[in-house]
């Protein structure tokens, strides 16, 4: 079995006097993830928001009426939580008027539970973030060399647990995934009436990878006008399938202000996007693969870590570039992302010069566990 980087730290939370909230996308591993927290244990009620029943329990509901509905059990998880109308206020009736109660709710989309939780419940949950697995739960699972050999396999076809667990099964998985099922909530609550449009704007930003975009010019290939660009990306953002990269600008006149990346938060349901599964040998678009790799399963190391670092990517008018800009704790670091450990790169002397103190690091296969694992060398 994988160890979840997130077991040990919900356990460690929990009956501390404050609801659990559990996001990310479906498939990820979160009903996996409680059902190993709590086994077989008579003290848990598990309900279900993607069924009718639950979500007309929660209709019209008072303290008494869930006391009674809840009877006497000591931890209480929600499933699909956002599929219940107005969430966050009911949750915020358990956690005040039953604090005897250990309270989790799971989300595959943060709009609902985000828009309707984050006030009701300010200062009453720890929320949480799951993600598909992840380079450091692999390699604590079978071992850092192993996990690396396994690297070629991973920018093809990802982490998400049911892909990682069936081997042999990849593409079907992946293409049942990324057809409709991970944004199906945006289908059903958006009332979006041509999908397809929603599947090509998919497909455009997939093919993007690692290129600076522009609503404008995704919308002229998806048939969508720049504000409905807008909005499906967000929406995309709230679901766990994609995530927005701004540009970094402070000190330069020629530094990009507004410019933005677009990434997946799996390198498998991108290639399932486009339908090429190819190895890596053969692609052209291998760089870009290797820097969603890397973006995205920073993102998940910090976030697990509990590290709080501000991203980037920098670029300017004359089109010097880095692939990667972070800041923590006063401290800027960049690192551009190579494939081919052999390629030479050139210092960002202008960065460099302009932002003293910060550092610049190639990363490349070789040394990738530096960026990756629970080490933080760039100094």
């Amino acid at each position: 079995m994988i160890e979840r980087a997130l077991k040990s730290i919900i356990r460690e939370k929990l009956n501390k006097g404050k609801a659990i909230l559990l996001m990310g996308a479906r498939q990820v591993g979160k009903t996996t993830l409680i059902k190993e927290l709590f086994g077989e244990s008579t003290d848990m009620l598990w309900l279900n928001g993607d069924e009718q029943d639950v979500r007309a329990l929660f209709g019209d509901i008072s303290s008494t009426r869930l006391r009674y509905i809840f009877g006497g059990k000591k931890f209480v998880i929600i499933d699909e939580a956002q599929r219940i109308e107005n969430i966050g206020l009911k949750l915020k009736l358990i956690t005040d008027e039953l604090p005897e109660i250990q309270l989790i709710a799971t989300g595959s989309s943060s709009f609902d539970l985000a828009n309707q939780v984050n006030e009701p419940l300010t200062g009453r949950k720890w929320e949480y973030t799951m993600y598909p697995l992840s380079f450091p739960e692999m390699v604590k699972h079978h071992g850092l060399l192993e996990e690396k050999r396994l690297i070629p396999y991973r920018l093809i076809y990802g982490y998400y647990p049911d892909v990682v667990n069936n081997p042999g099964d990849e593409k079907e998985i992946l293409k049942q995934l990324s057809e409709s099922y991970l944004y199906k909530d945006i289908l059903m609550w958006e009332q979006i009436k041509k999908p397809e449009k929603l599947l090509r704007l998919l497909q455009a930003l997939a093919f993007q990878v690692g290129s600076e975009v522009s609503y404008l010019e995704l919308g002229q290939l998806c048939g969508l006008d720049s504000k409905t660009i807008e909005k499906y990306v967000t929406l995309l953002e709230q679901c766990f399938v994609i995530f927005r990269l701004g540009s970094f600008s402070r000190n330069l006149r020629n530094e990009l202000k507004n410019s933005k990346k677009i990434f997946f938060y799996d390198n498998g349901i991108r290639n399932a996007l486009i339908a090429d599964f190819s190895i890596p040998e053969t692609r052209r678009d291998i760089g870009a693969l290797w820097e969603n790799f890397l973006v995205s399963e920073r993102k998940k190391r910090n976030a697990y870590n509990r590290e709080w670092r501000n991203s980037w990517f920098w670029r300017t008018t004359k089109q010097q570039e880095i692939d990667y800009v972070e800041e923590g704790d006063g401290k800027i670091n960049t690192f551009e992302f190579k494939w081919n450990p052999k390629v030479k790169v050139k210092k960002p002397a202008t960065f460099l010069e302009s932002y003293t103190g910060s550092t610049f690091t190639i990363i490349h296969p070789m040394n990738m566990e530096d960026f990756l694992l629970d080490i933080t060398p760039f100094t």
